[in-house]
């Protein structure tokens, strides 16, 4: 007993210090209110009403373009609800367990605050018990809501201390002169965590009986009620969560939840509840917490991870997404997604070891360049034996080239200097000799100072010596783009085009070695500068670091009338209320004459026609002819990456094939096509899988569609 008041005595004296609750311990009804400083006034403010509810760290839900949801990006699952759609059983659950006198105290339990007191007068510190329900909200709030559920934020909202216990103590009183009891019952439901990264009863009802807070039954209710301050329970093993569920339905019973205690018939319901199998759901129902495992057989995980990095961009980080609860609006066309995927796999299945074949589609337009698919042979995850890779292969540089694809900057920098037009003739010898560029290559004359001149040939032998440049852009000699540099004065003026028509990062955002420059500068220069400074004619060969995204959107922007727009995954975001945000989004910019890009266009139409690169595959994957398209085929030299882009009025897409294995070897044709070392043959041609791929994908995804035919060309670029 004495042992007892001296605890007391020294917890008075301690409040006394404070400042903060010796009317209150004197007077607990009514008194030590007024003695609460301005600050514990705020922190109430932080923790009561609607204010607290806007700040509890909700789940974010990614959907489709027609409302469907695809992936959840949270750090605390929770669903929040109002109070009358949690069922009584689940408020009387709660009360029996953690706090049996809540509806007779103001805020403070004084009978365990006294328990408390006589602990630290033994221990000379307080080890836990004699908060109520309210103290143990303000706790909960302090933890996962200002700490954010960190480690450290947890520790501090959790200190042993009799510090600690004052501010529970003293914050609680206040809220009980704000709050009414239901509200604060409703709120520390809404909050504390339950185990299985779940917390708030909305969310726990979901996860562990896949049902809604109002519909919980007694046994039902009691389990989460135990899980509260004991999540382990379950997970160490179903009887040790029956043990628990059952103590908690005892106290139920013994605080007359189902009727007078003592009567048979309270007694008697009391035993049913606990004879009552535990009813969990196996597995349990938690959404995937990431892109990965989002959406339908972890395809749209790379869709989802560009679109977090696109909207960190435009100013909403992936650290408010996972708490801020908002519904995100996307882009994401199902019936483009599951078509590009499956048409990627036919083309190389996933079990293809070293070998990736990757597909993004843009809808083209003059006010938004909306990203309609983002897909891979491969599936979004971790695990590389299952075919699964973590990179973002539709939307990152990768370290692959996309061969002549690249080609189609020199003709839309020719066009623009008025060097050609898309009719006017222009050389394609079998082999070439360049007096500008150097780099060297095989019987290359030497250039002086030990320099080397640039010698190239076509990748295929014979072929006329001249042809139009729509003719070359279907066929793709090497040799006519090389000295359509040479006659633009060098290569920076295709280096320029290839930024403004799209490729932004590809040229700006990497070094030739395709590592995202540093912001000090000590890993550049970036890889557009060093083709300029080197001025290396190989860059209308595509031989560098290339995003397959970007290739999509070059081809959006020319079928937009030269119009380039950031290519978009976000249609909309809204709140937690509902409300827009506003994202600060790249504007859209007129970057070439609508007239050049028109005629480009054109001038790229005759890729699937007879003597095109693209045509067999055309032909074999049964493109309608009557539907015209822009296209252009990309083979590297190494043949370790081939691609191909193109487009009609509707839909751009973009196909990159490429050695991704740890040792990069040459991709040789064959169904499925495989890997053949450093010098295998024959070596596959963007015509043989990126094509096929591209077509497979646009005539599923056309079906049903209007043909539209391709913009005039003008005769100023002709």
């Amino acid at each position: 007993m004495a042992t007892r008041a001296s605890g007391l005595i020294k917890l008075v004296g301690l409040c006394g210090t404070a400042g903060v609750l010796v009317a209150a311990v004197l007077f607990p009804i009514a008194g030590g209110l007024g003695l609460a400083s301005n600050r514990a006034a705020d922190t109430v403010d932080q923790t009561s009403g609607e204010l607290a509810e806007g700040q509890l760290p909700l789940m974010t839900t990614i959907e489709d373009k027609d409302g469907n949801p695809i992936a959840y990006l949270y750090k605390q699952y929770r669903i929040p609800v109002k109070s009358d759609q949690i069922s009584a059983a689940m408020k009387n659950a709660i009360v029996a367990v953690e706090d049996e006198r809540f509806y007779s105290h103001h805020g403070v339990d004084w009978q365990g605050v006294a328990r408390a007191a006589a602990q630290a007068g033994v221990e000379g510190e307080v080890s836990g018990g004699g908060s109520s329900l309210t103290q143990q909200y303000v706790k909960n709030y302090l933890a996962y809501v200002i700490g954010d559920g960190t480690e450290e934020g947890y520790a501090k909202a959790t200190e042993v201390s009799l510090g600690r216990k004052l501010k529970e103590a003293r914050i609680a009183l206040q809220l009980e002169q704000k709050m009414s009891k239901d509200e604060i019952l409703t709120a520390y439901l809404n909050i504390v965590p339950y185990g299985s990264r779940t917390y708030g009863v909305g969310a726990a009802a979901r996860t562990y009986f896949n049902t809604t807070p109002d519909k919980l039954t007694v046994p039902q209710a009691a389990l989460l009620a135990g899980l509260v301050n004991r999540p382990s329970a379950l997970s160490k093993s179903p009887e040790d969560a029956l043990e628990r569920r059952n103590t908690v339905i005892d106290r139920m019973l013994r605080n007359n939840m189902f009727g007078d205690s003592n009567s048979d018939q309270a007694k008697k319901a009391a035993e049913e509840y606990k004879a009552a199998p535990l009813g969990v759901v196996s597995p349990l129902n938690v959404p995937a917490s990431d892109c990965v495992g989002a959406g339908d057989g972890e395809v749209d995980g790379f869709f989802c991870s560009y679109l977090q990095e696109y909207l960190a961009k435009a100013g909403l980080s992936k650290d408010e997404l996972k708490r801020g609860g908002y519904t995100v609006r996307t882009t994401l066309d199902r019936k483009a997604t599951d078509a590009a995927k499956r048409a990627a796999e036919e083309e190389v299945p996933k079990t293809t070891k070293g070998i990736a074949n990757v597909m993004s589609i843009v809808e083209p337009g003059t006010d938004k360049h909306r990203v309609r698919a983002l897909v891979a042979n491969r599936d979004y995850g971790p695990d590389a034996d299952a075919g699964q890779t973590s990179y973002d292969l539709p939307s990152e540089v990768t370290n692959f080239g996309a061969g002549s694809i690249y080609k189609v900057f020199t003709a839309a920098a020719a066009l623009e200097k008025h060097v050609t037009g898309i009719n006017q003739m222009i050389p394609t010898p079998s082999f070439y000799t360049s007096q500008m560029f150097k780099g060297g290559g095989p019987n290359c004359q030497s250039a002086g100072r030990g320099e080397r001149f640039y010698c190239l040939k076509n990748a295929s032998e014979g072929g006329p010596e001249e042809r139009t440049l729509t003719n070359a852009l279907a066929t793709s000699p090497n040799t006519g783009f090389v000295i359509l540099e040479e006659w633009l004065g060098g290569v920076a003026p295709v280096v320029d085009m290839a930024v403004r028509l799209g490729m932004r990062e590809s040229m700006q955002g990497v070094n030739r070695q395709g590592q995202t420059l540093k912001a000090d500068g000590s890993n550049g220069p970036s890889q557009g500068d060093q083709f300029k400074q080197e001025n290396a004619g190989s860059f209308t060969l595509g031989v560098g670091p290339t995003s397959v995204l970007e290739l999509a959107n070059v081809s959006a922007t020319l079928m937009s009338g030269g119009t380039w727009c950031p290519p978009s995954p976000v249609e909309q975001v809204l709140d937690r209320n509902g409300k827009p945000v506003q994202l600060n989004e790249q504007p859209c910019e007129q970057v070439v004459d609508p007239a050049l890009a028109n005629t480009l266009v054109v001038g790229m139409s005759q890729d699937d026609k007879p003597g095109g690169t693209s045509a067999r595959a055309a032909q074999e994957t049964g493109w309608d002819p009557n539907r015209p398209i822009m296209g252009k085929t990309g083979t590297t030299n190494d043949h370790m990456s081939v691609g191909f882009i193109g487009a009609t009025p509707q839909y751009a897409g973009a196909v990159l094939t490429f050695s991704d294995g740890v040792s990069p070897q040459v991709i040789c044709r064959g169904n499925p096509p495989r890997l053949c070392g450093k010098n295998g043959s024959p070596g596959v041609y963007g015509g043989d899988v990126a094509a096929p791929t591209w077509f497979k994908a646009m005539k599923v995804i056309h079906e049903g569609k209007e043909i539209k035919q391709l913009p005039a060309p003008d005769p100023r670029y002709q």
